[in-house]
């Protein structure tokens, strides 16, 4: 997932792998993200809140490469974690191997606050970031790009481009400039986006493999317009780049939060995802970084400004205006020939 920015300050009491004594003998319980600013965003806005409310002495530990560790932890039944935040298709792709517990509704009642395509019995959603379309407006001699399709007209729309080196959600991108619309993309038409890509590959100076690599190559100007994450480009333009993007025809993605299979601390476990998901702590996220929460009712809290609700990609009006991903297409067997099929693509000359 992009490690984004647009993150401020956040006091030392607030240590990233320390623990939140609330009370004496308090449940223990372990929380596991990603790291880095991403989750000492989390820590202040939503986890250190949560376990104060339940009164859980919460410890956290991070690894962007989570799920090795999760599968084993399982299978050999020492399970050490509890709640992880993972992309939804790995929470997916675990509920398949059985290295997730059964959500109890009674438990995770504001999971029902949620869309329906955005949780399910094992996992829930948690935040979201978008693909975007981003471009160089120094750029002289022509307008700027808006759709996919301007992105694939390289005469009215000359310029060096860059795509992402991963099929997701690039396949959903090159569907979106052959004219499928946004909330008609699956199931993917997979041979129709590799003919679509085919006709760009010429003009793809990058295949970009980070986030900080995409970052780099539009705020360098090495590239006049690219697929990136929204929270790349808001850092590139606080730091003064000339550079734009616009939620349309974005791609939302989203990470959603699970718990592991013979976790000792079941029932605690699925009270800290409620909580974790209640409207109050997912709007506090996005006072401090650039994710968008995906409890709907987080915009009616007050606590997001209009201003700001624009500036997220899952504010009801920027949503309406993109693709959800689909991570249950993904997970399916289609998805996983898809991503063998892009690795043939992207070698070939």
């Amino acid at each position: 997932m992009p490690l984004p920015y647009r993150t401020r300050l956040i006091c030392a009491g607030a240590a990233l792998l320390g623990t939140v004594h609330a009370v004496a003998e308090a449940e223990e319980l372990t929380f596991v993200s990603q790291g880095g600013a991403y989750q000492q965003a989390q820590s202040e806005a939503i986890l250190l809140p949560a376990a104060k409310a339940l009164k859980i002495d919460l410890r956290q530990d991070s690894s962007p490469k989570a799920y090795p560790i999760i599968k084993t932890q399982v299978e050999s039944k020492k399970v050490t974690w509890d709640v992880v935040d993972l992309p939804t298709g790995d929470c997916l792709r675990g509920e398949k191997e059985g290295l997730f517990e059964k959500l109890d509704p009674a438990l995770v009642p504001n999971a029902a606050q949620l869309p329906p395509q955005l949780r399910d019995d094992y996992s829930v959603g948690y935040i979201s970031y978008s693909t975007v379309l981003a471009y160089r407006t120094d750029a002289k001699g022509h307008p700027a790009p808006k759709t996919w399709a301007d992105f694939w007209n390289t005469q009215a729309f000359p310029g060096a481009r860059s795509l992402r080196n991963l099929p997701r959600p690039t396949l959903e991108i090159a569907l979106m400039a052959d004219g499928v619309a946004p909330d008609k993309l699956y199931p993917l038409d997979v041979d129709r986006a590799f003919r679509k890509l085919e006709q760009i590959k010429p003009h793809i100076q990058t295949w970009w493999t980070s986030g900080g690599q995409s970052a780099q190559l539009i705020a360098d100007g090495e590239v006049d317009m690219i697929q990136a994450w929204n929270g790349r480009i808001t850092a590139v333009q606080a730091d003064g780049a000339p550079v734009a993007f616009d939620y349309n025809q974005g791609v939302l993605e989203t990470n959603s939060l699970c718990v592991l299979k013979g976790t000792p601390h079941r029932e605690a476990a699925m009270k800290f995802v409620n909580e974790a998901i209640s409207a109050k702590l997912q709007a506090a996220l996005p006072q401090i970084i650039d994710y968008g929460p995906l409890n709907p009712k987080a915009f009616d809290t007050g606590s997001i400004s209009a201003e700001r609700a624009a500036q997220l990609p899952s504010s009801p009006q920027n949503m309406a205006r993109q693709a959800l991903l689909s991570a249950q297409w993904w997970a399916s067997d289609a998805g996983e020939q898809a991503e063998r099929r892009w690795l043939t693509f992207v070698q070939a000359k």
